[in-house]
């Protein structure tokens, strides 16, 4: 079990995170909540938690500075926020956060978090959990719902139902957010459209289009324009 935390001065926020986690049987624990930066990184040296979700903007110390003192740690830092700017991911990655979620705060995005900080053993499949960790390795590379049920050895509607149970979606539709996910990263750090692309595995700049634009709601080049410091 996940041991963590939430800090946060917004209760409705605890609140969110807290049940997102019980009900999708997440294991994860939550050993204690802040509700000001001080408190959570009192909180954080004393619970020692393997994972922190930890808000930006609190009072006494905001998340940035809490992240600051909290090196040498081995708490990996979600940091939750209302600006998802790429000034604000800039600066959280700089500091050694693993990933940074914006509000309100959905499952998905939740159980993207987390399988980044802490890994792809989230669910109570061992078939899913193998599923989700070789695309997170393999997105890249050529893959399909075929090659998930060859490398897992299972049954393609095995595979296909539990990413439905699970996700709430395809197999091929999580393959494209996360590689969306990974394309925005690769942008927000200055690279091409063309190369965001073939580095997440699109050969097609119009499959890579489309892709990006349903899931971000605009093109991967209005994307790096607003995006891309100058």
């Amino acid at each position: 079990m996940v041991r963590a935390v939430i800090c946060d001065d917004e209760t409705a926020s605890l609140t969110i995170i807290r049940y997102l986690i019980e009900s999708e049987k997440l294991p994860i624990d939550i050993v204690g909540t802040a509700s000001n930066g001080q408190s959570a990184l009192e909180l954080i040296r004393r619970e020692k938690p393997d994972l922190a979700f930890l808000d930006i903007q609190m009072p006494k110390l905001d998340g940035f500075q809490v992240i600051e003192q909290l090196q040498g740690m081995k708490t990996k830092v979600v940091i939750i926020t209302v600006y998802n700017t790429f000034a604000h991911a800039q600066k959280a990655l700089q500091l050694g956060a693993c990933d940074i979620i914006a509000k309100p705060i959905n499952v998905v995005q939740l159980k993207e978090a987390v399988a980044r900080a802490i890994g792809w053993n989230f669910t109570d499949s061992d078939l899913l959990n193998q599923a989700v960790h070789y695309i997170h390795l393999h997105y890249a590379e050529a893959i399909n719902l075929n090659t998930l049920a060859q490398v897992c050895c299972c049954t393609s509607s095995h595979l296909a139902h539990l990413f439905r149970q699970h996700f709430d979606m395809s197999a091929l539709s999580y393959i494209h957010k996360f590689r969306i996910s990974k394309a925005v990263q690769f942008l927000q750090e200055g690279m091409s459209v063309q190369d965001a692309a073939w580095q997440t595995g699109y050969t097609s700049l119009n499959h890579f289009y489309k892709y990006f634009k349903l899931y971000q709601g605009m093109t991967p080049a209005a994307y790096r324009r607003i995006n891309t410091p100058e």
